[in-house]
């Protein structure tokens, strides 16, 4: 997509092209259609981490039917998908909704600065050629995720220095990397690793998947066979809407179970694990020290990494890192909990006497929370603008922000 100078004002600015932004400014379109919306990236294509991720596999770690967005249906075959379809998804959208002609892309945001005088941001923006754009903005919307897209968490692995084979970051995948026949360790237990040892397995000569604690892990169909038979008997939007609803009640309803009859959840589990790998079940790789759901659940699409290991084509290693050599990994025995949530941990909101900062999974109740409680933090403040800074549509706009962000 072409890079084009962006206005110096405008109602709504988004930045981020990924499902986030992108959801924001079809909604904004739909709901609001008066207002008049920008929508700026620093890269130069749309998708985000399905854009920006290409190691082997890739894919949704969620169905499509709900992690899409509930104006446009999913209509691949596949409800757990791969990088590819999400990104043909996300195009045809942006292309058939003219979002495309509202963003602009090589611009980074270095500043955003609320002027109290004129009620606007003022957001700085740098060019890929150095170039700078100031633009006012009456509302900001971030929609650029969590990743840090230039430095990745870097593991500190001791001796990682002295290992005599490749390294490779899963964020900064090399299009030409040549596995075919070599021996591969993917260290980590996670959604990605997790993808790429079942990626991985048929072409390289051994996959080992090296885990310092167990995840609980759950095989789930690839393709969702009640929303194939939603739509053989209903329209497309029905058909769509039915299978939404159908998977946001499951999923509430095992995440609830986890918490009402956490042991009835985890023997589940088991009972899935040991059925999928009969010989290869060893309870040590697949039993964490703590309850489903109080960390990540892994699902594995059609059980894959199960497939591959019953067919001896991955490997599950339990233990900790001491070192690496020339040839390959050191290990010594230990133990450790989910990196992702230790290293951030102090970053992590509380949870305060009541919402929002509860978290239930109960995608109904968040949305509703979103439309109906009041924002009332103790900090942030809602004051009337003056009337040349009114924005359109505004006879609406507080239910029309409301709705938006409940979708």
């Amino acid at each position: 997509m072409i890079k084009s100078q962006p206005p110096s004002e405008i109602d709504v600015l988004i930045i981020g092209t990924g499902l986030s932004g992108i959801s924001m400014a079809g909604h904004l379109g739909m709901m609001c259609p008066e207002i008049d919306y920008m929508v700026l990236e620093r890269r130069d294509r749309i998708g985000g981490t399905w854009d920006q991720f290409r190691y082997p596999g890739v894919r949704s770690d969620s169905d499509m039917h709900t992690l899409g967005f509930d104006f446009e249906p999913w209509k691949h075959e596949d409800a757990i998908a791969d990088g590819h379809a999400i990104l043909d998804y996300l195009n045809r959208i942006v292309e058939e909704r003219r979002i495309s002609e509202n963003m602009h892309f090589g611009f980074e945001v270095v500043s955003a600065d609320w002027d109290s005088s004129r009620a606007r941001w003022i957001v700085t923006a740098r060019g890929k050629d150095g170039t700078s754009a100031i633009i006012a903005a009456r509302l900001l919307y971030f929609a650029s995720g969590y990743y840090d897209d230039d430095n990745p968490h870097d593991a500190d692995l001791p001796g990682l220095g002295r290992f005599g084979g490749q390294t490779v970051d899963p964020q900064f995948w090399p299009e030409d990397l040549d596995y075919q026949g070599k021996d591969v360790v993917v260290i980590g237990s996670g959604a990605t690793a997790v993808t790429i040892v079942s990626a991985m397995a048929d072409t390289a000569s051994s996959v080992t998947m090296l885990q310092r604690t167990p995840s609980w892990m759950a095989p789930g169909p690839r393709c969702d066979t009640w929303g194939k038979r939603f739509e053989r008997w209903f329209p497309e939007k029905p058909a769509y809407w039915l299978t939404r609803q159908k998977n946001i009640a499951l999923r509430s309803y095992f995440f609830g179970l986890s918490r009402r009859k956490p042991r009835v959840l985890a023997e589940k589990l088991r009972g899935l694990q040991r059925g999928a790998l009969r010989k290869s079940y060893e309870p040590r790789h697949f039993e964490p020290p703590y309850n489903p759901w109080q960390q990540r659940l892994c699902l594995m699409p059609d059980g894959n990494l199960f497939t591959a290991m019953r067919r001896g084509h991955a490997h599950i290693v339990t233990d900790r890192i001491a070192g690496f050599d020339d040839g390959g990994v050191k290990l010594q025995s230990g133990d450790y909990t989910s990196g992702y949530l230790e290293r951030a941990k102090h970053l992590m909101p509380k949870v305060a006497a009541e919402r929002p900062w509860t978290l239930r999974h109960n995608y109904r109740e968040d949305k509703r929370d979103f439309r109906q409680r009041p924002v009332a933090d103790g900090v942030l403040r809602f004051v009337h603008a003056s009337a040349q800074t009114d924005i359109s549509c505004e006879q609406d706009a507080a239910g029309n922000t409301q709705a938006i962000a409940a979708e």
